[in-house]
């Protein structure tokens, strides 16, 4: 049987679990100075691990010239959680400020590349930001991360350009759409940050970080990436706390750091959000060894920090949007249902 030029043209669905093993080897090569150190600090091993993680999930990009991606995601993540650090102790300006973020960003990426980068991954940031203690900390946190960023992207540098698909841009949004979006995003930051004050949480930033990590203008892109998130967090913070229980030794941590890395750069193109799951894995693994016996603990309150986030993302992304649909009665007489 022939394919017809519409078929052929016809954008393939990617997998709901991808795997590249190129990505993959990726990861793994990002994770060495983290795997050294290790055996020798486990906990800092895992720290360094942290700091990669941005060139592994960015991936090997066609043309050398636009591998620096990993760079500019890198200081993305670090300069949004400084600035989340630094209203960690101001609740009113940081509720305000989130959703100012949101609607400036939303309303940004219908003109501007830069506009997309704040909105999906610089302000969420920012949300996750509010979760550190001290302004200190967090820039501790974002020069690792740029360095680990800066260390991967001259990793990538060893792989030939090669062809590759053109990146898939959004299709161009109307300005009151992107207007719509922004507001109702700002609000489900605002009620996420909001909620982590008003409980005086640990770690006040996580709800808002999943929220605003899954909220996309599209429902349907919405309920899959909260769905994708809730799961993989759950498997990943479940596997960070019962190592942390087995009080593992450096080589089983720096295994783990390894296998950790390889999976989220190997399934960065799956269908399902799983990176979370790695994600978490390290950074729940982290606190436990900072911390040890608090791993079950870490554990109940990133599970239901996420869950929070995600329910708030689907009430604005989803909920909403489904009842402003003005409704279309079916004609007279009818006996069905009039189409969408």
């Amino acid at each position: 049987m022939g394919v017809g030029p519409a078929s052929a043209n016809r954008a393939v669905p990617a997998p709901a679990v991808a795997w590249n093993g190129s990505w993959a080897l990726l990861g793994g090569l990002c994770s060495v100075p983290a795997v050294i150190v290790a055996f020798s600090d486990p906990t800092l091993g895992v720290a360094l691990a942290v700091g990669v993680l941005p060139a592994a999930a960015t991936g090997v990009l066609p043309r050398r010239r636009d591998r620096s991606a990993c760079l500019v995601v890198g200081a993305a993540i670090g300069a949004g959680l400084v600035l989340g650090a630094a209203l960690a102790t101001h609740a009113v300006a940081a509720v305000v400020t989130i959703f100012l973020l949101c609607l400036g960003a939303a309303v940004l990426a219908g003109r501007l590349a830069v506009g997309r980068l704040l909105m999906v991954l610089a302000v969420p940031m920012v949300g996750a930001g509010l979760s550190f203690s001290d302004v200190g900390t967090a820039v501790e946190v974002a020069g690792v991360l740029v360095l680990g960023s800066a260390y991967g992207w001259l990793v990538a540098l060893a792989w030939p350009a090669h062809d590759g698909p053109e990146p898939v841009r959004p299709r161009p949004q109307p300005s009151e759409v992107l207007l719509g979006y922004g507001v109702r995003l700002g609000l489900a930051g605002a009620v996420c940050a909001g909620v982590g004050f008003a409980l005086d949480l640990d770690h006040k930033g996580w709800a808002t970080a999943a929220c605003l990590l899954v909220m996309r203008p599209t429902p349907e892109l919405t309920r899959l990436r909260g769905a994708g998130r809730a799961g993989a967090v759950t498997v990943g913070a479940l596997a960070a706390m019962l190592l942390a229980a087995t009080d593992p030794p450096p080589a089983v941590v720096a295994v783990a750091i390894c296998a950790a890395l390889t999976g989220l750069a190997g399934t960065r193109a799956s269908r399902w959000y799983v990176t979370g799951g790695f994600t978490t894995f390290l950074v729940i693994l982290l606190l436990a060894l900072t911390s040890p016996g608090t791993g079950p603990s870490r554990f109940g309150e990133r599970v239901l920090e996420t869950l929070l986030g995600v329910g708030v993302a689907l009430v604005f992304g989803v909920l909403v949007p489904s009842l402003r649909q003005p409704h279309v009665p079916a004609e007279p007489g009818a006996t069905g249902t009039a189409p969408p």
